[in-house]
């Protein structure tokens, strides 16, 4: 299995789990466009990652809230290779409240990126992959798209909604040769967990250190953090699996913090 000459969106992709993400498939051979709200970034990263290769990217901007920004990014990359194969929505952000606070604007700025983000990049890149009568999409869930934690209702509602969006495009792709999974990731230390720990520490009355070892790794059997490279690894499996044999599903990569 591999992902030599595919085409793939990453949103959100110039830093972070997308970037990881990214360097995997381009390392494989892909052709991977860098999908962020900043241009700047991502043409940064795209250029990095090509003179890495063998794959090679570019660079998109794309606010993956707003309709016409999504589509005219996949179609922006549509016309510079010729079509999408695989999409991996991984744009996301985090904030913290207890539900009783939890200011009605931020609830529906989480939700919108993540929620209207997955959908409106699916939908503007599957008739595409229809045409082509293939491809993959993979959804960036979290642990939290099956457990929940203190202040984090808008995040957990979301990541949640993310799996039953992806088993639709699963049972509505199949037909067309088209997969849509979902990976679940625990704690990984990327910039995004790093702002929570002060944050949660905060609201919670307790030191950053016990953020770390209580609440986020706490439940884990070797108390050690998920690495971007794990979750990039487990969206090549998604990304490049070859069959309908594997879709509609979720995959949690949590050093054993979540099992099922």
């Amino acid at each position: 299995m591999n992902l030599n000459k595919k085409i793939c969106i990453i949103t959100g992709s110039a830093q972070g789990i997308g970037y990881a993400i990214a360097k995997r498939f381009v390392a494989d051979g892909a052709k991977v466009a860098i999908a962020d709200l900043r241009l700047d970034a991502a043409n940064e990263t795209a250029a990095a990652l090509t003179k890495m290769g063998p794959g090679e990217a570019i660079g998109v901007e794309m606010n993956v809230t707003n309709e016409a920004a999504v589509n005219a990014g996949v179609q922006q990359v549509v016309d510079h290779w010729g079509g999408v194969d695989v999409l991996v929505s991984n744009a996301g952000i985090q904030i913290v409240h207890e539900l009783q606070d939890f200011p009605f604007d931020q609830w529906k700025k989480l939700l919108s990126i993540h929620l209207d983000g997955a959908f409106l990049t699916s939908k503007a890149c599957l008739p595409h992959m229809y045409k082509a009568g293939s491809g993959a999409i993979i959804m960036m869930g979290s642990v939290h798209s099956k457990e929940a934690s203190p202040l984090k209702s808008a995040y957990v509602t979301a990541k949640h909604g993310l799996l039953g969006l992806a088993r639709v495009i699963a049972k509505e792709g199949a037909a067309h040769g088209v997969r849509a999974n979902v990976i679940c990731p625990g704690f990984v230390k990327t910039p995004l967990v790093e702002k929570q720990i002060p944050e949660q520490a905060a609201e919670l009355g307790i030191s950053e250190q016990e953020v770390i070892n209580k609440i986020m790794l706490g439940g884990t059997v070797d108390q050690e953090f998920t690495t971007v490279e794990d979750v990039a690894e487990v969206a090549h499996l998604f990304a490049a699996f070859p069959t309908n044999a594997l879709t509609g599903q979720s995959m949690v990569v949590s050093h054993g913090w979540f099992m099922e």
